[in-house]
């Protein structure tokens, strides 16, 4: 069963994953986002915060994860599944937007149909980068 909110939904498997990661990293929120990246326009970003920014929206998954998302990447993220995937003895989340047209090949990145811009200036952590990739293949 999954998290609904108003932009994205998150499977059980993700937000376990996503709780013990806030609490590892002593963070008290994470930020997804996206940037312009890779060869098909888009990538997932996540960010561990201990203070939410002027510009963010919180979404609450429930009452032990909050996820921040800038108001410029809300049209972006909208309509994402976040998931938790083991292969092996790995395991990632990986990101399916209901509105991507493609993903590339490498799973990377994605494309939208519209032409939202996306500023690029998120500082990213290199423990949040080994969190995610995104899908490669389309819901």
């Amino acid at each position: 069963m999954s998290s609904e909110s108003k932009y994205i939904d998150i499977t059980a498997s993700a937000r376990a994953h996503i709780r013990a990661q806030v609490t590892q990293q002593q963070a008290k929120f994470l930020r997804l986002g996206v940037k312009e990246s890779g060869c098909n326009g888009y990538m997932y970003t996540l960010d561990f915060l201990k203070a939410m920014e002027p510009t963010d929206v919180q979404v609450e998954i429930d009452e032990h994860i909050n996820i921040c998302i800038r108001r410029d990447d809300l049209a972006l993220v909208d309509g994402t599944e976040m998931d938790l995937v083991t292969k092996g003895l790995n395991s990632n989340l990986v990101f399916k937007n209901s509105r991507a047209q493609s993903y590339c090949g490498c799973g990377e990145s994605f494309a939208l149909g519209d032409t939202a811009v996306v500023e690029p200036d998120t500082q990213h952590s290199e423990s949040a980068a080994t969190l995610a990739h995104d899908a490669s293949t389309p819901n």
